[in-house]
Order: structure tokens, then sequence, then C-alpha cells
């Protein structure tokens, strides 16, 4: 009988116990289950082509997006889907106007990369020394491409609105690395990504700091390969940072009347994106004349 009684009360103190238990977990699964839902929702609006409806809504769904993170601060997956959102709200709608507060969106976007990525097994990807930061890289797979690109885009996103800063820039050799990794093991990745990203890098630099333009032009056509033209921002930065460099405004003209002549949802998934291309692509033929 005494140790039924002990039984007993040894199951009501650990009911409590029990209880909050079973309410963190259910906490975390409502998160969990809100942060796939979160996805989606990304997924829908990458279709939607009413700009103007995507951009009053978009700080909403970032403070969400933050508190999801809060709420779930070692889902990896999440917070590159927090890191995505930060950059493309920045580049689509603030950096054209608002560099300062595009470079708080960019160092947001970063900081969620660089997490995820150190989520993913990548310790300390900012500031382990450099030798090591290059040996941690090439122990990664094709796996990891995801959490190296994100990361590595976001964190070059940042670093381009900070060229005044010599710290930022003594960052951007780990940026070429890791996108130079992303190309070895999946360069068809987000549509040659880090093939537009390193035709953006080889085009802005001068020829002494390794700048190369020929070498810049093969990366975009790859990247444009690689989507079969349907990625529209490819040629955005093909015009903008190779047929710009060139002097050549036949080749400018002729991809920018190729990006309005390509409807945007040519594929549904990018039809945002394209839109924000069609867009930008008619900024810069109004603006022909200031470039030539």
């Amino acid at each position: 009988m005494p140790s039924m009684q002990l039984c007993k009360r040894i199951s009501l103190l650990f009911l409590p116990i029990t209880l909050l238990a079973a309410c963190a977990s259910g906490k975390t699964m409502t998160v969990a289950a809100t942060a796939s839902l979160l996805e989606d929702v990304a997924k829908a609006s990458y279709k939607q082509s009413d700009l103007n409806l995507i951009r009053q809504g978009m700080p909403s769904y970032l403070m969400l997006i933050d508190g999801m993170v809060e709420a779930l601060p070692g889902n990896k997956r999440l917070l590159v889907s927090a890191a995505q959102l930060y950059a493309a709200y920045a580049s689509a709608f603030i950096q054209d106007e608002n560099k300062e507060y595009a470079t708080a969106l960019y160092a947001r976007a970063r900081a969620y990369a660089l997490r995820a990525l150190e989520q993913n097994g990548f310790k300390s990807p900012a500031t382990r020394p450099f030798d090591d930061f290059e040996i941690g890289l090439h122990d990664l797979g094709k796996k990891d491409v995801p959490y190296i690109f994100w990361a590595a885009s976001c964190w070059g996103s940042w670093i381009s609105l900070n060229q005044g800063s010599m710290e930022a820039m003594a960052e951007l050799p780990r940026v070429e690395l890791m996108m130079k990794r992303v190309l070895e093991l999946d360069e068809a990745f987000y549509y040659g990504g880090a093939h537009i990203f390193m035709g953006v890098l080889d085009a802005s630099r001068p020829r002494i700091a390794g700048g190369d333009l020929d070498l810049a032009r093969d990366h975009f056509l790859r990247a444009i390969d690689l989507s079969d033209g349907k990625f529209l921002m490819a040629w955005i930065y093909y015009a903008d940072y190779y047929a710009k460099k060139a002097f050549d405004r036949e080749l400018f003209t002729s991809i920018l009347q190729k990006v309005l002549e390509t409807p945007a949802d040519i594929a549904p998934e990018l039809t945002l994106l394209n839109t924000v291309a069609h867009t930008k692509a008619t900024e810069m033929l109004d603006q022909a004349d200031e470039y030539f």
C-alpha cells in the first residue's frame, strides 16, 4: 500500500513536467508546421506578377518569419528561407532607392544565412582562419550546396554595399571561394546563380586585380544556358555588367529587348523575379544614352 501511495505521488510529481514537455513539444510542432506553411507562401509569392502587392506585404511577412526563427533558432531550412526573403526584398524593391536601408536588410540576410551554414556543420565561417576555412569548404558536398550558395550570395550582396569598408572587402575572398565550391559541386543550382555571381565579380574588378571581361561573359552565358534562358535576371546582369562595360550598345539593346519579349511567366516559379527583370530592362533602355 505505501508503495502504491509513493507511486501515485511520483506520478503526480511528474505530471506537471509531462504536461510542460507536451506543451513545449506542441508549440514546436505548431511552429514547425507554420514554418512549412511559410515556405509554401514564399513559393506562391514567387509566382506573383503584382510587384506592388508583394512590396506592400513583404514587411509583415519578414516580421513573421523573424518570429519563426526566434521560436526555432536551430532550424537551418527556416534560416535559409529567412535569408533568401530578406535578400530578395532588398534587391527587388529597396537597393535602388535606399542603399542604407538595403545594407541593413542584407546584413540581416547575411546573419541568417551564416547561421544556417553553421547549423549545417560549417562552424565560424566569418572568423575561422582562412586556410582552415578553405579546407572546411572542400569537406562539404553536393547536399550542402544550398547553404553554401545562400550564405555566399547574401554575404556578397552585403559586401557590395560596403565597398568603402576595408573590413568588409577583406571578407570577399571567403565569398569567392564559396561560390567556386558551388560551381564545383552543382553549377546549375539556382539557375546558375554562382556563374552570375562570378560574372559580376570578374566584370567589376580591374584587370590588374584579376578582372576578366571575357571570362565574365562566359559565366553569364553559361548561367543563361543552364536556365534555358528563362531566368531573365541573368540577361539583366549580362547587359549591365558585360555589354555596358564592353561599350557594346547593340548587344545591350538586343539583350534587354529579349528580356521584354520573353513572358514573365515562362517559368511559373520565376514570375516575380522575371517581372522585376522586365521593370529593370525598361529602366535600363530608357537610360541607354547615359551609358553610351
